[in-house]
């Protein structure tokens, strides 16, 4: 079910419709651009209502082109640093395991080394 708001943009009142709940956000739409053109009035001074209110809408659309390439480019760069922690990530892994390999082997050959020298000392010959 849609509801109706009256705006004021450029000293008119508009009658807009919204979605229930979305009043609030509507008027303070409205209250954003009304102040944008309030502030080209101030800089251009009275220069037409159409201008002002395309003026108006030209510098939002502006400030949306340029909000959408940055988040684009921030897109791009958290895929960029998700791509960066997967590869650090498989690097501990692949590190893990290599040291685990390596500490099974050192400890392999301490084993081999123990039962060597334990044979040599339990058949070596006794002193005494």
């Amino acid at each position: 079910m849609s509801h109706h708001v009256n705006v004021t943009i450029n000293g008119r009142q508009y009658r807009m419709a919204c979605e229930e709940g979305q009043e609030e956000r509507l008027l303070q739409l409205a209250e954003s651009f009304e102040s944008r053109i309030g502030s080209l009035r101030g800089k251009f001074g009275e220069i037409g209502d159409a201008r002002l209110t395309v003026m108006a809408a030209l510098t939002t659309c502006d400030e949306l082109v340029d909000a959408t390439q940055r988040i684009r480019n921030l897109e791009e760069e958290l895929n960029a640093l998700r791509g960066v922690r997967v590869a650090a990530a498989d690097r501990a892994r692949a590190t893990q395991s290599a040291v685990a390999n390596a500490l099974n082997s050192a400890a392999e050959r301490i084993e081999k080394t123990t039962q060597v020298l334990n044979r040599t000392i339990g058949g070596g010959v006794a002193i005494g």
